[in-house]
């Protein structure tokens, strides 16, 4: 099988490549297409995927723990996740995968300008992210991974995620046969955020499409993913910049680079930050501007992941997804944030889902 089955660079993707490497990395391809700021990466495609299954002889496995999984029987579904997912486990990385994975990360280190530099593996199952269904929260993101052979790992985590319990269930209730699942896998480099969110091209609660709804903290979105901290929620008109709501919160803690070289680690935000707005106008200006250049390209409303380097103020967008879901405009907006609400609908679970 050539290099090429394995991995491509995203800068080569497109919409129409989302059946060979999962709706996160074409979206990503299609956002660089259009010049917006995207750190840069690679994809795995489902190749990889089905040359791991297909090497280590899962097949019949995975066959025969499926056919016991029926829409709503939770105990046959986390039993079939179990057992799946304790086998690819143990299953090695072919050689030929782990050799295209060795040489793209090669590829980005020299674009780095660093030995070993962390990246971002995250999922990228086919039909995520699509018009008609989010897969949102329910398989794995790893961060701050370092090194050829811990992406690699890193990789194989990802596609066992394509069992866990909820994504069986989910995939059980749209009535998908369990047997299609299949997963791409996106590497691209980390972003040292001083702030990051997730933004949607319309309100959300009202529906109104001339509204941008910004959720945003300090450092990366782990905090906010896993409830420790209650994002700040702003509301900026597309049109005229004005900011219509700031609602801020106190963020007392944040998710930073372990200063060991992998991974992240929670620390205390300093009391004279933990109670400030972590964007001024200016930022929140420059963030309506990349959502509607994202919404002008993907001709629809959009569910954005952002993050604003240390130091700024480059922005970077590192997945996007069509809204699939807006509260009706006779809704009364909740006293709780609303774009957090928003995000639960969303499937978004307490686990390593954000940048």
């Amino acid at each position: 099988m050539s290099d090429a089955a394995y991995t491509r660079p995203l800068t080569e993707l497109r919409s129409s490549d989302e059946s060979s490497v999962g709706g996160k990395s074409a979206s990503l391809g299609e956002l660089l297409a259009a010049e917006i700021p995207v750190p840069p990466g690679f994809a795995l495609t489902t190749a990889a995927f089905t040359a791991f299954v297909r090497d280590s002889g899962l097949d019949g496995r995975i066959a025969g723990a499926m056919a016991q999984v029926a829409p709503g029987d939770v105990e046959a579904i986390g039993a079939a996740s179990h057992r799946v997912s304790e086998a690819m486990h143990s299953a090695p990385v072919p050689e030929g995968v782990r050799e295209e994975v060795s040489r793209r990360y090669a590829e980005l280190a020299e674009t780095a300008g660093v030995q070993e530099p962390p990246v971002a593996v995250r999922s990228s199952a086919l039909g995520e992210d699509s018009e008609d269904a989010t897969f949102a929260g329910q398989q794995e993101t790893y961060l701050w991974v370092r090194g050829a052979e811990h992406v690699c790992d890193a990789v194989r985590d990802c596609w066992v995620s394509l069992y866990s319990p909820p994504a069986i269930s989910y995939r059980a209730r749209l009535g998908r046969d369990q047997r299609d699942a299949a997963m791409g896998v996106t590497v691209q480099l980390m972003v040292d955020a001083e702030v990051s969110g997730v933004m949607f091209t319309c309100n959300p609660v009202s529906g109104d499409p001339s509204m941008v709804a910004i959720n945003a903290s300090w450092g990366l979105g782990l905090a906010v993913v896993g409830g420790e901290v209650t994002p700040d929620d702003y509301l900026v008109s597309k049109i005229t910049r004005e900011v219509v709501k700031a609602q801020v919160h106190r963020k007392d803690v944040e998710y930073v680079p372990d200063p060991g070289g992998r991974g992240a680690v929670r620390v205390a935000v300093p009391e004279e930050r933990a109670g400030e707005r972590c964007l001024d106008d200016a930022a929140l200006g420059a963030l309506v501007a990349v959502a509607r250049r994202v919404e002008s390209h993907f001709r629809s409303h959009q569910d954005i992941e952002w993050a604003i380097a240390r130091g700024g103020p480059d922005i970077y967008v590192v997945q996007s997804r069509p809204v699939t879901a807006v509260a009706k405009p006779a809704q009364k907006p909740p006293a709780a944030s609303a774009l957090s609400l928003v995000m639960s609908q969303f499937g978004v679970a307490p686990k390593r889902d954000a940048d």
